[in-house]
C-alpha cells in the first residue's frame, strides 16, 4: 500500500465511528456478532452445471468453431474450470476471531463446495501466515500478520495456488524479525500443499511460474506485484517479483515456453476505486502484448472493472474474499471469477458475488448485494469502453 494511500485510510479511519480510534482495541466478540443486512438472504451455491451466465453483458463472444482440421472422430477437448479469488487478508479481527472458534475453517464453510468442485482454485494472500509473529488483535493497524494455522484451512478448502506478489506478505511486525516470517509464509503454504507463486529467495526465484497440469493442458501462474517496494525481491534477497515492464515481458516469454496456457496474476493499483488506475490500463495492455492468456489482478479491496484486450480478459481487482474492512459496504463486497477453458481454449467467465463479515466469514451474496456488486462492475467496465 502506498504511503499516500496509507494516509489517507489513516484519516478514513478516524472519521468514520465505527472505525474506533487507531489505538482502541475493538473486542473480538463485538466482530463476530456484526451482521449485515443481507446476511440472512444468502442464497445456496450456484448451479454448476450447465453453467450459468451472471452477468451477460460482459461475458465474451463465444469462441469461434474449431478448426476443419479437427477430425469429427477426435475426441472431444475437455472442459476445465478455474476459480479466482480476491484478496485474503485473515489478519487483525479476523485473526482475533479466529482465535475464538478455536480454527479458522469457519471462513470458508459457505465457498467451500464451490471451490472444491473446481479442477483449480487460485487465491490472494495479502498478510503473512506465520506463527513468528506477535498477533495485533482486532486493532487499526498496517501490520497484517496472521498465524499458520490459516495456510492449513486455506487448504482444506480447496484453495491449490496462491499469489503472493503482494504489499502485506513480508508483514512482522518487530523490528529484528527481517525475512523470517516471509519466508515461514511461504514454507507454511508449501506445506499444506498450497503452491506460492511470485515470491522467494531472491528476484529470479520470484518469477519462477507455477505450472498446474489438468486434464492434459498446462496452466503456468505468474505473479508480480508493484504496490509495497520493502517487499521486493533483489538479485540477493528475498521478496516479491516486482511488476515493470521488463520483468512481466521475460516472465510471461518463459512461461509461455513450459506451459500451453499463460495466465498473469498482478498486484497493482490503487485502493478502494472501482476504476483502473493508469499503471493498471499500461500492464495490462503489456501482459497481453507479451502473450498472457488471462490477466486476473487484486489489491484495491473493491470490485474493478473488466475488460477484453485483443480477445484476452483482464480482471482489474476481485475486492477482497477474507478480510474485516467492515467500514464500508464496498469494501466488504467481492466476486470469485469462474473461468472456463476447453483443452486450452479460453471460453468465458461468470462472476459470483461475494460479502464477507467482521469476522472474515465468507457469503454467496443474496440476489440484491449480487446485482449491486455487479452493477458496479459493468458501470466501471462501461467507462473503459467509453475512454477513448
Amino acid at each position: 500500500m502506498h504511503w499516500p494511500n496509507r494516509l489517507f485510510v489513516a484519516l478514513l479511519f478516524l472519521v468514520m465511528a465505527a472505525c474506533q480510534s487507531a489505538e482502541k482495541t475493538i473486542p473480538a466478540t463485538a466482530v463476530q456478532t456484526q451482521a449485515y443486512p443481507l446476511a440472512t438472504t444468502t442464497v445456496p451455491l450456484p448451479t454448476l452445471t450447465p453453467f450459468p451466465t451472471l452477468i451477460p453483458t460482459l461475458t465474451p463472444s463465444p469462441v469461434p468453431s474449431p478448426s476443419p482440421t479437427f477430425l469429427p472422430t477426435s475426441t472431444p477437448q475437455p472442459l476445465i474450470s478455474l476459480l479466482f479469488t480476491g484478496a485474503i487478508a485473515p489478519a487483525r479481527c479476523v485473526q482475533a476471531a479466529i482465535d475464538q472458534h478455536g480454527n479458522a475453517d469457519y471462513l470458508y464453510d459457505e465457498v467451500r463446495e464451490l471451490f472444491l468442485q473446481a479442477d483449480l482454485t487460485i487465491g490472494t494472500l495479502n498478510a503473512s501466515v506465520s506463527d513468528i509473529p506477535p498477533k495485533t488483535g482486532c486493532k487499526f493497524t498496517f501490520v497484517l500478520v496472521s498465524e499458520a494455522r490459516n495456510a492449513d484451512a486455506m487448504a482444506k478448502a480447496g484453495i491449490k495456488v496462491m499469489s503472493v506478489a503482494t504489499n502485506h506478505i513480508k508483514n512482522c511486525g518487530f523490528g529484528d524479525c527481517g525475512d523470517r516470517a516471509f519466508l515461514d509464509t511461504l514454507a507454511n503454504l508449501r506445506r499444506a500443499d498450497i503452491l506460492p507463486v511470485g515470491a522467494g529467495n531472491n528476484l529470479a526465484d520470484a518469477m519462477q511460474p507455477v505450472v498446474v497440469t489438468i486434464k492434459g493442458v498446462r496452466f503456468g501462474f505468474i505473479s508480480l506485484g508493484m504496490v509495497e517496494p520493502l517487499a521486493f525481491a533483489t538479485e540477493k534477497s528475498p521478496g516479491i517479483a516486482v511488476l515493470n515492464d521488463k520483468n512481466l515481458k521475460e516472465a510471461i516469454a518463459a512461461t509461455r515456453q513450459m506451459s500451453d496456457v499463460v495466465i498473469v496474476l498482478p498486484h497493482w493499483g490503487s485502493d478502494y476505486g472501482p476504476n483502473p488506475n493508469s499503471y493498471q490500463l499500461h500492464f495490462a495492455k503489456v501482459a497481453v502484448a507479451a502473450g498472457a492468456d488471462l490477466v486476473v489482478g487484486n489489491h484495491p479491496h473493491v470490485v474493478q472493472a473488466v475488460q477484453t484486450i485483443q480477445g484476452v480478459q483482464v480482471f482489474y481487482s476481485l475486492g477482497s474474499l477474507v478480510f474485516d474492512q467492515t467500514w464500508s459496504l464496498e469494501t466488504q463486497q467481492g466476486v470469485i471469477v469462474r473461468v472456463t477453458f476447453q483443452g486450452a481454449h479460453y471460453q468465458g467467465y461468470e462472476l459470483i458475488p461475494t460479502h464477507v463479515d467482521g469476522d472474515g466469514t465468507v457469503h454467496i451474496a443474496g440476489k440484491e448485494e449480487a446485482a449491486q456488486i455487479l452493477t458496479r462492475i459493468q458501470k466501471a467496465s462501461q467507462a473503459l469502453i467509453k475512454t477513448p
